[in-house]
């Protein structure tokens, strides 16, 4: 039988014995190589591409759809109907194409008390009514994105507005004892006075 002393010496034995060979360690397999920019712009191209055709093939993808997105603004109207510190106005009797997109008054106004509502007209174009109570020419300036007074005036409704031009808008103005009125936009000169002969005192509740 071994003696304790040779099973602890084979125990402690783990390399190869005096004068063996030792093996050599193998290297770790190599990683395959990045792509280069070239491919990795090629795949990022691909994925573009699928991911384009995607949108225009899905539901609600149509880039022909209409951006402008209409608002009903009678109930706004006739609150502000009932706030305002004037004769508010609004328009009764526009086409259909005519389509309104923000509605807005505020009591408290840089300007006074103001009533804004806006339309895109039959030809896309902006057309807004503005009305306000405070001082008129900084009103005037601002509404119409500083336009100037040409001189000249169109008759609209039995009332003699005054006709603006600008770089940016255009505008017809009337100017009253309690509050002036703006209509104003890149639409031409015939739809803005459409608009300002469409207008009527809006009645809370009409």
């Amino acid at each position: 039988m071994a003696s304790d002393a040779d099973v602890t010496e084979k125990s402690e034995q783990t390399g190869p014995a005096d004068g063996a060979p030792v093996a050599e360690a193998q290297a770790p397999p190599k990683r395959p190589k990045l792509k280069t920019a070239r491919d990795m712009v090629l795949s990022m191209a691909v994925i573009t591409a699928v991911s384009f055709g995607l949108y225009l093939f899905a539901p609600g993808g149509d880039a022909g759809a209409d951006p402008v997105k209409p608002i009903s603004y009678e109930a706004e109207a006739d609150l502000a109907a009932r706030a305002a510190p004037y004769a508010l106005l609004a328009p009764e009797g526009l086409p259909d194409d005519w389509r309104a997109t923000s509605v807005r008054y505020r009591a408290t106004d840089p300007f006074g008390a103001t009533w804004k509502l806006g339309f895109v007209d039959p030809d896309n174009e902006y057309a807004g009514l503005v009305q306000a109570n405070g001082d008129p020419a900084p009103f005037v300036a601002d509404a119409t994105q500083g336009a100037e007074d040409t001189g000249e005036t169109v008759s609209v409704g039995g009332e003699e507005w005054a006709w603006y031009e600008g770089t940016r808008y255009d505008a017809l103005v009337l100017e009253g004892a309690e509050v002036t009125t703006v209509v104003t936009g890149t639409a031409p000169r015939a739809q803005l006075t459409e608009l300002a002969g469409s207008l009527r005192v809006r009645s809370a509740g009409q």
